[in-house]
């Protein structure tokens, strides 16, 4: 899965980029709000990538901040709301500003948003009013991640079994000297 990229705009079309990563150029969506806020071709940018596999097609969504992508991953849980109309969504503003949108209940931050009318903003409300709620907790937790850990976990060592490898190697700072140690301890 693509969930990042660095490299340069080679083209900018309504909607789109072209990023060109080391000669491969992806087409990468943007919200109007991100579209607006970069420069023209030849800058050199980075963006979290969200890639939508359909049917008949493969579409990359790209977002500059972190938190943006994992508000479009929230929204874009909600039956009936598709990639494009969830991308602008997650661009509405600060997280705050959503929040509290959803908890007063205010559709009218829905207006503008193409395919988002007043029914399906109330069904957006109402899924996310339970979810939001969640959503700083989420992030918090996703902050949170050892890295280190992680890695041992997704080499298929049991979480409490890496857990306790790790905490008799607080003494080094360096994640992969970390990681080699772990697994020469974990392979015993």
């Amino acid at each position: 899965m693509i969930s990042y990229l660095k490299g340069r705009i080679i083209l900018k079309k309504d909607k789109f980029i072209v990023l060109d990563v080391n000669g491969v150029g992806y087409k990468v969506f943007l919200s109007q709000k991100t579209f607006d806020k970069i420069g023209d071709t030849d800058e050199l940018l980075s963006f979290f990538c969200h890639l939508s596999v359909r049917e008949n097609s493969l579409d990359l969504y790209g977002f500059l901040e972190l938190e943006e992508l994992d508000l479009f991953e929230l929204v874009i849980g909600i039956s009936g709301v598709g990639p494009k109309a969830a991308l602008e969504i997650s661009s509405i503003g600060p997280k705050e500003k959503l929040k509290e949108a959803i908890e007063l209940q205010h559709e009218e931050i829905f207006e503008g948003i193409l395919g988002i009318g007043q029914k399906k903003a109330r069904k957006i409300i109402l899924e996310l009013s339970g979810k939001i709620k969640d959503f700083d907790s989420f992030i918090s937790r996703k902050k949170e991640t050892d890295p280190v850990l992680d890695t041992l976990i997704n080499l298929g060592f049991p979480r409490d079994k890496a857990k306790q490898t790790l905490s008799g190697l607080t003494n080094i700072k360096d994640d992969e000297e970390k990681i080699k140690r772990a697994l020469k301890i974990l392979g015993k």
